[in-house]
């Protein structure tokens, strides 16, 4: 049996969810700006990682995938609340476009502090989500059962064309790094760096879209199904990694011990993320997600709180961690600090060789930052979330 969501519910465990994963956020770009290996070398390199790094940055894989997902989840809601789809691709394509904006004015100055064309323009997940939300703009014309079909093919498919080079396409390879492959080109002397290829992104917010008729239903039925779809994802995740033929292009191997062996194992590719990757993220999270939705939060809980205003806490934390680091940077170095403090750090686009071989800090020292950050946006992010909970501005929408 259906029920009919009214147009001033909110579905909590969504909430929940997205909030989970925007804590989890803040560590990953914490660890960008203070650890001391973030500056040369990648966590998840085996030849130079352990476990507790590799972890670290492992479990922020989940940020993304679920972040996509649950935005298609949420535009889907946003539809059912009396509104048309000619209403919803409108939304979608200026909310869409807002973002890429965002990420080529708000964020770029919160990654480098300087607007100076030397650095380059990085296009990261505000620029992802906002153009999947162009892209769905038109796809939510299609009938559901066909937009999950396609969905689904994309996501399951798109890894044969990994083959396909940029370079091959010449003066249009830029194009192939926008649709499905990572990199660098210029455009009128700037240079545009590519981290997150569109697809299979927009399959992935397409298909939350999608799944948003299951919350249509009871919620003991929308349960069950979610958590079948989240054990089905994760066992998928398991079986195919260990076939290892398909689904990542990075096979896995033993190594020379079993944890580094299982590090290898979970160690999938996020850029263009890989089916595995989105079966090993997106699995798991619709588990969690499937625990959450049995479950009432007060609205002051931590989750229900980020998870209500996301765009407003990705754009202080980030600025907030960049200030942290600026300060400490100054501390520790001086006047002699000066070219790092107006530049984001290699882990962000920025150069090795202006940084000291000991910048950045150890691990726990991260983790002791994050927390801080965590805790200080708290208190703005509850103001803003009631702000929002209680006016109808039609702006607040784009935060």
């Amino acid at each position: 049996m259906s029920t009919t969501l009214q147009p001033s519910s909110r579905l909590q465990s969504i909430d929940a969810l997205r909030g989970a994963i925007m804590i989890i956020m803040a560590l990953d770009h914490t660890r960008d700006f203070f650890h001391i290996s973030a500056t040369f070398f990648s966590p998840t390199d085996l030849t130079r990682t352990y476990p507790f790094l590799f972890f670290t940055r492992w479990i922020t894989h989940f940020c993304a995938p679920v972040f996509t997902f649950t935005a298609g989840l949420g535009a889907f809601l946003w539809l059912q609340r009396g509104r048309t789809k000619t209403q919803l691709s409108t939304f979608l394509l200026t909310r869409g476009l807002w973002l890429i904006f965002l990420e080529l004015t708000v964020m770029r100055l919160a990654y480098n502090f300087n607007f100076a064309s030397r650095f380059p323009v990085l296009l990261l997940v505000m620029w992802e989500l906002g153009g999947c939300m162009v892209s769905l703009a038109l796809l939510v014309k299609l009938p559901y059962r066909l937009l999950a079909l396609l969905s689904i093919a994309v996501i399951a498919l798109h890894n044969l064309l990994d083959p396909i080079n940029a370079a091959s396409f010449a003066s249009y390879a830029p194009v192939w790094n926008v649709i499905h492959q990572p990199g660098a080109f210029l455009v009128h002397g700037l240079v545009i760096v590519v981290g997150y290829p569109l697809v299979p992104w927009i399959a992935v917010m397409s298909a939350g879209f999608c799944f948003g008729r299951v919350f249509l239903r009871e919620p003991a039925r929308r349960q069950k199904i979610i958590l079948t779809t989240g054990c089905a994802l994760t066992a998928a995740f398991i079986i195919l990694r260990t076939i290892n033929l398909y689904g990542d292009p990075e096979k896995w191997s033993p190594q020379h011990s079993v944890i580094f062996t299982l590090l290898s194992f979970l160690n999938c590719t996020k850029y263009p993320p890989s089916l595995l990757y989105l079966l090993m993220t997106l699995g798991p999270a619709l588990i969690v997600l499937a625990r959450l939705d049995r479950h009432r939060f007060s609205i002051a809980n931590p989750l229900i709180v980020f998870g209500r205003v996301p765009l407003f806490y990705f754009i202080a934390h980030f600025y907030l961690i960049h200030l942290l680091s600026f300060l400490t940077t100054w501390i520790r170095y001086g006047a002699q600090s000066y070219p790092i403090l107006f530049s984001s750090t290699p882990a962000m686009g920025g150069s090795e060789k202006l940084f000291p071989a000991d910048f950045g800090y150890p691990l726990w020292v991260v983790y002791a930052v994050w927390l801080f950050v965590v805790v200080s946006l708290y208190p703005l992010c509850r103001w803003f979330a009631n702000i929002k909970a209680t006016r109808t501005d039609w702006w607040l929408s784009y935060l």
